[in-house]
């Protein structure tokens, strides 16, 4: 009795089948024709998770058809990319992030060891430093567009608060070569009023926000109204800009806010009076200490501080020094400097109303926003990779992490989208024809050469590296699909 030894059944019975019939060429490309032939073929396709060669999946079909060749796809990211975050490159989604996160906050060689320690995964600092760049870069952009949008949608701005802060400043880094250059950072925070360390009431920063780049004062200005517009400095009721006596802070309030309360950095002002005191009573002698503490307060409370304030300038002895000359100069350029500021000097008035004469919180932006990551023992930085860091430095610094790297985020993804199609596109562009010449040809007498028959194209290997390719028979005819109980059945019997 025949026996079927593809099932259990011991009779052989018609629909019973072998567990894999002899592979014969089926497969034909026509002749000056782009279609395939298929002709009795056996159906293999799995089908309600059944085994390979059960009954349920062996059913006979024909088809004979001419079919086209489908066109290449694109390439897109996986629908499921943006859903769970995830980046380009080997890292995953949350490993990217803190990887980011502590390059930001520390140098890049501290960042791979506390990496390694926390999470168990050594990194390079290179690779630390090339992400962290990445991100910055990526920011910067997404800041860079939203300006372009400003600049052409003009939106309506957003609600600002009662009194704001305005104030910026520089801060010195060092370049590759040798270079220092200035990054420059703008501050913006709410004003409160609330009692000081002697019961009285100061007004205080709060909710304070940064923007830095390394950027002329014209770039700069341009560059800093995308954080001016998301704080609501247009719509705030009062802005106070306090600020030192620099002519491209100047120009920076008449940009961002032409009618803000200009205000002389306070301890600015003191900086300016020890010039002129320093030549005539000494440096660091008691007399002038007395005399800069009795001009200190006269100027912060009195309510006409500054005009007397410049009458005791006005009878400094600076005949009876030295250098009678130095000292009068030094005197000059200092009632000078307070007569050309005399509207922002009114520090009575100001702290009368609650607003804040000292610019501290700008002081301390560029201590933790840029100094205290750009300037550690050693470094050195080119210009292109300040802006990046700085910029992240921004974020992580005022606790806005949470609300910009889904921005950074989605920017390295559409960047790394972009750079996949382009790429694309140069392997797959096709050549254009040269156009053709519109003179009239010469008769050429050369004899033609004989055209020389196509090679026949070589058929790629089978194996590589000792892994069989997709032109192994093992991948051609579906063995390695087979289970493993059955990968036998020639050498059966």
């Amino acid at each position: 009795m025949r026996r079927c030894r593809s099932c259990r059944h011991r009779p052989w019975a018609k629909w019973c089948r072998p567990a894999l019939l002899p592979i014969s060429p089926h497969n034909r490309l026509l002749s000056d024709r782009g279609v395939r032939r298929v002709a009795a073929n056996w159906s293999r396709v799995g089908a309600n998770d059944a085994e390979f060669g059960q009954r349920a999946n062996a059913r006979r079909w024909t088809w004979i058809a001419a079919t086209r060749y489908a066109p290449c796809a694109e390439p897109v990211f996986f629908p499921l990319d943006e859903e769970l975050g995830l980046l380009a490159g080997e890292l995953s989604a949350t490993l990217a992030e803190g990887v980011v996160r502590l390059g930001t906050r520390m140098p890049f060689e501290q960042a791979a060891t506390e990496l390694a320690f926390f999470w168990s995964v050594e990194l390079e600092e290179t690779t630390v430093r090339r992400y962290t760049q990445a991100a910055g870069a990526a920011y910067v952009a997404e800041q860079a567009s939203e300006l372009e949008r400003l600049e052409r949608e003009r939106p309506p701005a957003l609600a600002g608060p009662a009194v704001q802060y305005l104030s910026a400043d520089g801060a010195m880094v060092p370049l590759v070569g040798g270079e220092w250059a200035e990054v420059k950072t703008l501050a913006i925070g709410a004003v409160k009023v609330r009692p000081g360390e002697d019961g009285l009431p100061e007004a205080q920063t709060t909710d304070l926000t940064y923007f830095s780049r390394l950027a002329d004062a014209e770039r700069f200005t341009r560059q800093a109204y995308v954080e001016a517009h998301r704080r609501g400095t247009e719509t705030a009721k009062v802005v106070c800009a306090v600020q030192d006596g620099a002519e491209w802070l100047q120009g920076l309030v008449d940009v961002l806010r032409p009618d803000a309360v200009r205000i002389l950095d306070f301890p600015h002002a003191l900086e300016h009076l020890t010039a002129a005191a320093q030549p005539v009573l000494g440096i660091g002698t008691p007399a002038v200490k007395a005399w800069l503490d009795e001009q200190a307060h006269t100027l912060k409370h009195a309510a006409d501080g500054v005009r007397q304030v410049l009458t005791a300038l006005g009878k400094l002895p600076v005949q009876l020094v030295a250098d009678p000359t130095a000292a009068a100069d030094a005197r000059d350029r200092t009632v000078t400097y307070f007569t050309k500021r005399l509207a922002q000097v009114d520090y009575a008035a100001f702290q009368a109303a609650g607003y804040p004469i000292g610019s501290g919180s700008t002081e301390s932006a560029n201590k933790i926003v840029v100094e205290v990551r750009l300037k550690g023992s050693g470094m050195h930085w080119a210009r292109a990779h300040v802006d990046p860091l700085v910029a992240l430095r921004t974020v992580a610094c005022t606790n806005r992490w949470s609300e910009a790297w889904p921005r950074i985020s989605a920017r390295l993804r559409a960047d790394a989208d972009q750079r996949r199609r382009s790429r694309w596109r140069s392997r797959h562009q096709t050549s254009t024809p040269a156009p053709a010449e519109t003179s009239q040809p010469t008769i050429a007498t050369t004899v033609q050469p004989r055209p020389t028959p196509a090679l026949t194209a070589r058929r790629g290997k089978s194996v590589v590296n000792g892994r069989p390719t997709a032109l192994h028979p093992w991948k051609r005819y579906g063995y390695d699909r087979l289970p493993n109980a059955r990968r036998d059945f020639r050498s059966r019997s």
